[in-house]
């Protein structure tokens, strides 16, 4: 077994790959490193964006599939599941429009015969 290097701050979350801070029950989205100066490197520059993090390595042993075993005693609570973004490509208005398919739209119509006289004997167009 090897080891890996793991960052967690002072909420008990874990530094995750797409640089956010998560849970840990998703082993897979941590950020972890085999070599310690790495994984020091990276705390040093999350510190250095946001100085009120207190961040600190963890070395954890890898199971079968080469992710970090992490103590439960160390384990965060669960966050609450944020529903995922839209892929990119797909049309954010798609069902607004097909919504507004099944509705018939009105016709504007315009005539230039009924036309009414101003005060100053100027002619407007009326709106029907």
């Amino acid at each position: 077994m090897s080891q890996v290097f793991i960052l967690q701050n002072q909420d008990k979350l874990f530094f995750g790959k797409n640089k956010e801070w998560v849970d840990g029950y998703d082993a897979n989205a941590l950020y972890k490193t085999l070599h310690k100066d790495e994984a020091i490197n990276q705390m040093v520059e999350i510190t250095a964006k946001d100085y009120k993090q207190r961040v600190k390595i963890i070395a954890c042993d890898l199971d079968e599939k080469a992710l970090p075993m992490i103590d439960s005693e160390i384990m965060p609570a669960p966050l609450p599941k944020v529903p995922k973004p839209p892929k990119a490509g797909t049309d954010l208005f798609a069902e607004a429009a097909e919504a507004q398919a099944d509705e018939p739209e009105e016709e504007l119509t315009f005539s230039a015969e009924s036309e009414a006289a101003d005060d100053s004997g100027e002619t407007q167009a009326t709106l029907i």
